[in-house]
């Protein structure tokens, strides 16, 4: 396993992910760790990721410098970098010009972290206002750019590696060569992690941390659920209880697709609450997307408390946090953070109802998730479904809520999601869906004016939802479908696409 200290780079999850390509076990830990919880985590090699902060300001992020010593080997990355040459002795100061983007980095020599790079320059990305002055005893520059003298150096004898420069992102090319030196030749890890053993291993350790007791899921229909599901019934079979809840802001003919798929397929057991309208009759005349968002969490907390309470014996609550959510609430110094919103978890449900946690999927990223559902032989449609928000419908009918605005919407989606799939690009996308405006605009159908609403369409493509562009769908599509929803869906005439990106746009609407 590789551990990577957060110093509150932006691009965390991106090291991560390049390390988990190569086959290699990774987790991001705060810099907080000491040394004896380190060493019990058995580390094959450190990574020290970069961040905001100067090494020499007040209060920056600091490791225990004992790390350095552990005989482990670690790369600093930009100011991991700096970290390192700072706790051995050496200087850093702010750059007389700083460096951000591309840059012509020269190597020195095609080994150690350069091994098989045969060309003597190449492009890298850097984004530094410091710089390193003075390097530690028993370390060497082994590469530099025309502005900064010191973009890498190398201490062999106690593989303690550095570099100024980005190697996790694309605009550094060579970056994944780079990144498989350092785990493979210097680390000597061996690309031997599948999904297929982590499920075994997320099996055995829902085992070991529930036992005989009870657990209760809350069970949404989307892939972090039902995955979440599935690994934790194959530990403990029928003490995992789910608990549906129907809000009635669900797609078209959603909930009765859902209950066949897990009850015929999953074998869980399941319990189907519909509190539909329960929801709507809160939403009555609320347009803010905010105070929507609010009520709906509420009432999911209470019809599922009440519905857990039916639970005799329950000791744990199951969630699908993934590893972006924790990342993105947790980041130590200065990372990107990020409101976890009420509808997407259970919230304070754990302490108010006196539950443990259970969240197998943790350390695991979207596309990781859909692994692990294949690899536990999760049906191929919940694998790959597309995500959907926590509030449903309600945050894609802009505007108030209405029973008639949500039928509007749901024809209009399934058109839409029907020719996605037929067409072959649901799976090239991350995400496609029909958004109801709260305007409308002046049509002709035949002879007659009309008056109707309008819809927008909105699909994007994207890695972890972090960015995103919009989708370059071919126009004969685009055209086939807004067609369709003007012919077939009572009360819309005219059709939009979005072609924002993200940033600076959101990948929802609201």
């Amino acid at each position: 396993m590789i551990i990577i200290i957060d110093f509150g780079s932006q691009y965390n999850q991106l090291i991560a992910r390049r390390v988990r390509e190569c086959r290699v076990y990774c987790r991001i830990v705060p810099p907080t760790l000491t040394l004896d919880e380190i060493r019990a985590l058995r580390p094959e090699g450190m990574i020290l990721s970069g961040g905001p902060s100067s090494i020499y300001a007040e209060n920056s992020p600091k490791a225990d410098p004992g790390i350095l010593d552990l005989g482990v080997p670690v790369l600093g990355i930009c100011y991991g970098m700096q970290f390192m040459i700072d706790a051995l002795g050496g200087a850093v100061r702010g750059a007389g010009k700083r460096e951000y983007g591309f840059a012509e980095f020269t190597i020195r020599e095609a080994a150690g972290l350069f091994k098989g790079l045969t060309e003597k320059t190449m492009p890298c990305w850097m984004s530094h206002g410091d710089s390193a002055e003075a390097l530690p005893p028993g370390f060497d520059i082994i590469g530099s750019t025309e502005n900064t003298a010191i973009g890498a150096i190398a201490c062999p004898d106690k593989k303690l590696y550095g570099l100024q420069f980005h190697p996790e992102v694309e605009h550094t090319p060579k970056g994944r060569q780079i990144l498989e030196n350092f785990l493979f030749d210097i680390c000597g890890c061996t690309p031997d992690w599948t999904m297929a053993s982590f499920a075994e291993e997320a099996v055995e350790a829902v085992r070991s941390q529930v036992g005989a007791k009870k657990v209760i899921l809350g069970l949404s229909g989307g892939v972090d659920s039902s995955v979440t599901g599935l690994l934790i019934h194959k530990a403990i079979g029928s003490n995992l209880t789910c608990i549906f809840v129907d809000n009635g802001l669900l797609r078209k003919n959603e909930a009765e697709k859902l209950k066949v798929s897990f009850r015929q397929h999953l074998h869980m057991n399941i319990l189907f609450v519909d509190a539909g309208d329960q929801f709507l009759d809160a939403l009555a005349g609320v347009s803010d997307p905010e105070q929507k968002r609010k009520i709906i969490g509420k009432i999911f907390m209470d019809v599922f408390e009440a519905e857990a309470k039916k639970i005799a014996d329950a000791d744990f609550l199951a969630q699908g946090t993934l590893y972006p959510d924790i990342i993105e609430s947790v980041s130590a110094f200065g990372g990107p953070t990020a409101v976890i919103k009420s509808h997407h978890n259970v919230g304070g449900l754990p302490e108010k109802m006196k539950l443990k946690l259970v969240e197998p999927l943790k350390y695991l990223f979207k596309d990781e998730v859909r692994q692990l559902g294949e690899a536990l032989g999760l049906d191929e449609e919940l694998v790959w479904r597309q995500p959907f928000p926590g509030p449903g419908l309600a945050i894609r009918v802009l505007g108030e809520v209405t029973r008639e605005r949500l039928d509007i919407l749901r024809e209009a989606d399934a058109v839409l999601l029907e020719e996605i799939r037929r067409s072959g690009y649901y799976r090239k996308i991350w995400q496609s869906f029909a958004v109801l405006l709260p305007i409308k605009s002046v049509g002709v159908m035949g002879d007659q004016r009309t008056y109707e609403n309008i819809l927008a369409i909105r699909a994007v493509t994207s890695k972890d939802a972090m960015t995103a562009d919009w989708a370059k769908l071919p126009h004969e599509l685009l055209g086939i479908i807004s067609n369709r929803i003007i012919n077939e869906v009572k009360g819309v005439n005219r059709v939009v696409y979005d072609i924002s990106s993200k940033p600076p746009s959101t990948i929802e609407w609201e």
